[in-house]
């Protein structure tokens, strides 16, 4: 199957996010699929799945030291989005370490358990080249007003 947008968290503790992740691509007819891969029990397994993924833009759900996002950067040259999980320290710990990856292997970065924000960074990512995903980006947004 051809997804734009791999969506991948550590463990099933963190799918309430995924979904919310999952239902804004879905409302934006972005294709997708959500992964359950852990960078420290499985990081062969992950290391496979990112190099056979079609995705063009990776969102990693993660919590606590929040190794998923720049594990996942590491592996690819593609967009990697960050979505720090509330487990401990209100989150912070989760977002520090997400956005202070070192030079040369950015990770994107929303709110602390902001999946749906995740979602949408995504396809802006994507409409750069998608006229039509642009315009239901652009749909959306009119509707909050």
């Amino acid at each position: 199957m051809t997804v734009s947008v791999a969506i991948i968290a550590g463990s099933k503790s963190d799918q309430a996010i995924t979904d919310d992740v999952s239902k804004a691509l879905a409302e934006l007819e972005v294709t997708h699929e959500v992964q359950f891969i852990s960078a420290h029990r499985n990081p062969e397994k992950l290391r496979q799945y990112v190099s056979g993924s079609s995705a063009d833009v990776f969102v990693a759900v993660a919590g606590l030291s929040a190794h998923l996002p720049g594990v996942l950067a590491s592996m690819t040259t593609k967009p990697v989005i960050g979505v720090p999980v509330n487990v401990k320290l209100n989150g912070l710990d989760s977002l520090l370490s997400i956005v202070q990856m070192p030079p040369g292997v950015p990770v994107a970065s929303v709110g602390i358990d902001n999946g749906r924000n995740a979602g949408i960074l995504a396809a802006e990512i994507l409409a750069t080249r998608d006229e039509g995903l642009r315009g239901r980006i652009s749909k959306m947004r009119d509707s909050w007003k």
